[in-house]
């Protein structure tokens, strides 16, 4: 080898020892660098890695029906994990326990064998896992159970079993109800929630607190400093106005009526008339399966034609301007009557061709109704609509519930108006409105002209106590003058005595309202498609008892396809089976008086039969007021100088109050029921062993104590 070449070569060999020595220094120099000037801020990126904050859900707030019943409930379930290196967990103990606590294992997998949970076991023991998942999604009867198995029943440092509460939100009457309460749709971000669930959401969730968590391995969080931990402030809870038992029995009534018409769908809502309180609300649609359950809040987000149910509205607006009277002659013909060339008929022949404007409403005539409002407002179409306005119809409710479907009344201004818009209006066609508008608009009638807001939330509480109460919201105090109330109330009450409602006439108390039958509209090919392929929906809006009006109540059946199609067939008999369930259970409108100072006040029985007492009163001079001169049974009730004859309520199959009655009226009534009849004592009743509005069978037994007037004391002058 040359002394070049050696030389070239220890060049190289002197660059790269060079090199080597740079990147050293640099290195070294490096790390100086970090170990004096990046430290802190490095180490705080490595506890971000290992260690982070995780957000605590807080519970969620309960949602409560008007008696303070579960609808709504957050109930927890557990993630439960082991510390298998815990500080008390010694060898001595994990090994003479973890067969036992295999075995038990393998009874809450199934799906695992002993000799398989124990050798996941002694794999975590031998890999020093701080946090080994033992399930997911535990009851809390299951982690009663667990708590006692071996090792766990040491207890959490002695044991190692760490429980990690989650909450899943429970409906305690699952279906019923639904979609007032509302349920969670979507995970994730994605995730929100419909009905009262998701109107209140802010109210209910609460404050979510958090934690420090500490890196387990792989995906796993372990908890660490319990002390830093910041507690979640729990969510408020709804108290609702929904009686959950009426629900149960609107459900079950609607639900029945649907099954046998074989609708579509249909919904039901029970409003107390002073305070707008909505007690019940019920949405049925047939699913895929054929079934009815609670799919779509039909009640206040399906707006359409509402058919003759809106003709309330139109009779308002004419009675209130002062253009028509109940009596006022209108001409019905054949009832048939055509404007711009198109066919409005009635669904029934008219017995005569002229009616009054009364008879018009409570035989639901189309014709009539339509000539009616052309024949007033066709050279001022806009003072009806204004007449509309003004009962509210056009503005939307803004419910304390999401979902609401604005009205919709058309403005001559429309560039949709036509010669036809009029008189097709004035019987409930192209107009759209939910049926919450509607019975705000009955209600409004039945609270003398005040309409107020339905409302579904009247309380929320913090800790059982009320932070905000929601009192009734008064929309307008009079839509129409106390007169024109007055006759709505008597043309409502005259289509269940004599038109087309009166299939549901109660003997015991008076009801008021009105039956709407409509065709739907075949999506854009109009109305009229063929009879196979003809839609309707029928309904009944009205309220009861008409002397006190209490609840009102609207009933809507949507495509029944089992031949009846008319609201007074298929709604009506909805409404009355309800009406009566209320009328029977609730005392204060059954007997709006006192009855204790009664027999102290009269000279005889106080109860029986209307014309016996009017005839015994009458002749002793009192003066009589019949409060129902139909009613069979009364009560009666002294009033200064005047005798108050309230009906009494008498049903088939529940016990009627007897008390006041002599034993002769008493046992006529009774015994007609089947009952077997006890009797202690004479005079009147004056206790009965059987509650009035208990649910009676014939043959059951019925204890009477009687009381004669007691003698007025002797006095010594």
């Amino acid at each position: 080898m040359t002394q070049d070449v050696r030389k070239g070569i220890m060049t190289r060999v002197y660059v790269v020892y060079l090199g080597i020595l740079l990147f050293g220094l640099a290195v070294l120099g490096r790390a100086f660098y970090i170990q004096n000037f990046e430290k802190t801020e490095l180490l705080e990126m490595a506890k971000k890695q290992e260690m982070q904050v995780f957000p605590i859900e807080a519970i969620r707030g309960n949602i409560l029906s008007d008696d303070g019943t579960l609808l709504a409930v957050s109930v927890p379930i557990f993630e439960l994990r082991m510390d298998l290196v815990a500080d008390s967990l010694t060898d001595e103990v994990f090994k003479n326990g973890v067969d036992s606590l295999a075995i038990c294992l393998a009874g809450i997998y199934k799906d695992k064998s002993p000799m398989q949970v124990k050798d996941k076991l002694w794999e975590a023991r031998r890999n020093q896992e701080r946090y080994f998942l033992i399930k997911r999604d535990v009851t809390y009867p299951e982690l009663k159970k667990i708590r006692r198995f071996p090792i766990f029943k040491r207890g959490r440092f002695k044991g190692g079993l760490m429980v990690i509460p989650q909450w899943e939100r429970e409906l305690p009457y699952k279906s019923l109800a639904r979609r007032i309460i509302g349920y969670e749709k979507g995970e994730g971000d994605q995730k929100i929630y419909v009905g009262l669930e998701g109107k209140f959401t802010k109210q209910l969730e609460g404050i979510g607190g958090s934690r420090m968590m500490r890196r387990a391995g792989g995906s796993n969080w372990m908890p660490v400093d319990i002390e830093s931990q910041v507690e979640p402030q729990n969510g408020l809870d709804i108290v609702t106005t929904i009686d959950i038992e009426l629900q149960d029995q609107s459900e079950a009534a609607l639900r029945k009526e649907l099954i046998a018409d074989s609708a579509d769908h249909g919904c039901l809502v029970v409003m107390e008339v002073q305070t707008g309180y909505v007690k019940a609300m019920v949405n049925l649609g047939r699913t895929k399966k054929g079934t009815y359950e609670e799919v779509f809040n039909y009640a206040i987000a399906e707006a359409n034609e509402p058919g003759s149910t809106f003709k309330l509205a139109s009779f308002l607006v004419a009675l209130d301007d002062g253009k028509v009277e109940l009596n006022t002659p209108i001409q019905v013909g054949n009832g048939i009557v055509y404007f711009a060339g198109h066919k409005i008929q009635d669904s029934h022949p008219p017995t005569s061709s002229v009616y009054t404007a009364q008879q018009v409403f409570e035989k639901s005539s189309n014709a009539g109704t339509a000539k009616m409002i052309y024949g007033i407002y066709s050279a001022e179409p806009q003072k009806y609509i204004d007449g509309l306005y003004r009962l509210g119809l056009n503005k939307p409710l803004n419910l304390q519930i999401d979902g609401e479907r604005p009205p919709y009344i058309k403005n001559t201004k429309s560039k949709y108006w036509s010669d036809l818009s009029l008189p097709w209006i004035a019987y409930g066609y192209e107009v759209a409105l939910a049926p919450i508008h509607l019975i705000t608009l009955y209600n409004a009638i039945a609270n003398n002209g005040k309409m107020v807001k339905p409302l579904f939330v009247k309380e929320i509480l913090r800790n059982g106590k009320a932070i905000q109460t929601f009192k009734p919201v008064v929309l307008n105090p009079q839509i129409v003058s106390p007169s024109t109330v007055q006759k709505a109330k008597i043309l409502m009450e005259g289509v269940v005595l004599r038109g087309t409602g009166t299939a549901i006439a109660s003997p015991i108390y008076r009801i008021a309202g009105k039956t709407g039958t409509a065709q739907l509209a075949q999506n854009n090919r109009g109305y009229n498609q063929g009879t196979k392929n003809v839609r309707y929906k029928g309904s009944f809006c009205g309220f009861f008892p008409v002397e006190n009006p209490r609840y009102t109540m609207m009933v809507v059946i949507v495509d029944p396809k089992k031949g009846k199609y008319y609201g007074g067939a298929v709604a009506a008999p909805v409404f009355r089976q309800i009406s009566d369930r209320l009328y029977s259970k609730q005392e204060d409108i059954l007997f709006p008086f006192k009855k204790d100072s009664v027999n102290s006040l009269l000279p005889f029985a106080n109860a029986g039969m209307q014309s016996d007492l009017n005839e015994a009163y009458s002749t002793l001079g009192y003066n009589i007021n019949k409060v129902d001169v139909r009613a069979l049974w009364t009560q009666a009730v002294p009033n200064e100088n005047k005798i108050i004859l309230y009906p009494q309520a008498v049903s088939r199959n529940l016990m009627p109050d007897v008390s006041g009655m002599g034993l002769k009226d008493a046992l006529f009534l009774l015994e007609q029921m089947g009952l077997n009849v006890v009797v202690n004592g004479r005079g009147a009743v004056v206790n009965q062993s059987v509650k009035p509005g208990t649910l009676v069978n014939k043959g059951m037994p019925v204890v009477l104590d009687l009381e004669g007037p007691k003698a007025k004391a002797k006095t010594q002058t």
